[in-house]
């Protein structure tokens, strides 16, 4: 197989220390029915056994690029500057695909100039990559700017394929690192979000997602940080570097959105079983902005209610709030 000059998509998978996962992951790209595409594994400084693990793929359109550690931010932007493909496609090196993703978005694509964004619904997965029967089910047309600040519908890393352009409209050089960022490398957390934000507030570019789930995301119970001051503070931070030139819009939706991101950190709290913590949140999400009730009564109420329950014995709120989230498909990476 000769390697590609100029394939279609460009597949960048961030790693660090992944030895556990890369191989499903490269696997799940791979074994595309869409094959027109060039795999850039990011080495954002390994320790483990991740590089040997990839070494032992035989495909020359597999290229490692290796970097010292500057975070998941830093090693997309590595891919995508490297990148060759008018697509690019993110994968999170702990998550995998379905084998029409690639297939299914370039057709997408394609078929619709206007999209700069294609993402899909993801299914979650445990450690072991079974499926938990849950996960992310977003609204997929006619996506506004409220909707990406406010609930992320595309959800995760490695749900999206994006144009290289809306990459390149969004690009910025900060005076304090050399090269051109696309995400933002002051971020170590809600990156996404202001990356999404942007492209939507400073591109003609629309979102729009595709029906079937595509991605598999693995919670894995390393990701639920216990600084959520810190999640929240990122955030706040991924907000205001947005908000010069779009003022009315930020003044607008900004409480709106911080009641939901206080909703999602409930979450997180609950799933790290802070009961206190929890209700703490829930109750500022609720004095921040009201309207999230109004809006999504069942996915707030759930919430709420699964704040208070998180105090009782795990094997007991396990069971009431597995039956609680499969009834509204809550159980979200991102709000």
């Amino acid at each position: 197989m000769n390697t590609l000059i100029n394939p279609t998509v460009s597949v960048v998978i961030p790693m660090y220390n992944v030895g556990k996962y890369i191989e499903q992951s490269i696997n799940s790209v791979l074994k595309q029915t869409y094959q027109d595409f060039e795999i850039l594994c990011v080495d954002d400084g390994c320790s483990d056994d991740t590089l040997a693990k990839v070494a032992q793929f035989n495909d020359p359109r597999i290229q490692v690029i290796q970097q010292l550690n500057r975070g998941l931010s830093g090693a997309r932007n590595t891919g995508i500057r490297a990148a060759k493909g008018e697509y690019i496609a993110l994968l999170d090196a702990d998550d995998f695909w379905s084998a029409k993703k690639l297939e299914l978005h370039v057709a997408h694509l394609d078929n619709n100039p206007k999209v700069g964004v294609s993402y899909c619904p993801s299914l979650f997965v445990d450690e072991d990559g079974a499926p938990l029967g849950i996960g992310q089910f977003p609204a997929l047309k006619e996506i506004t700017t409220k909707q990406i600040f406010c609930r992320n519908p595309v959800g995760n890393g490695s749900a999206p394929v994006i144009r290289k352009a809306v990459f390149e409209a969004v690009a910025f050089q900060d005076g304090m690192r050399a090269w051109t960022q696309y995400f933002d490398e002051e971020l170590r957390q809600s990156e996404d979000i202001e990356m999404w934000l942007r492209m939507a507030l400073d591109t003609d570019f629309e979102f729009e997602g595709i029906s079937q789930p595509l991605t598999y995301y693995r919670v894995n119970a390393s990701g639920l940080s216990s600084n959520l001051h810190k999640q929240f503070t990122s955030w706040q931070y991924a907000v205001d570097q947005n908000r010069i030139g779009h003022e009315a819009f930020f003044n607008r939706y900004a409480p709106l959105a911080k009641a939901y991101q206080l909703r999602y950190l409930c979450r997180r709290a609950i799933q790290s079983r802070n009961s206190t913590q929890a209700i703490k949140l829930m109750h500022q999400a609720l004095t921040t902005n009201w309207r999230i009730l109004k809006e999504e009564p069942k996915r707030t109420l759930v919430t709420w209610a699964c704040a208070y329950l998180s105090a009782l014995p795990a094997c007991i709120y396990n069971a009431i709030e597995n039956t609680a989230m499969r009834g509204v498909s809550y159980i979200q990476k991102s709000h």
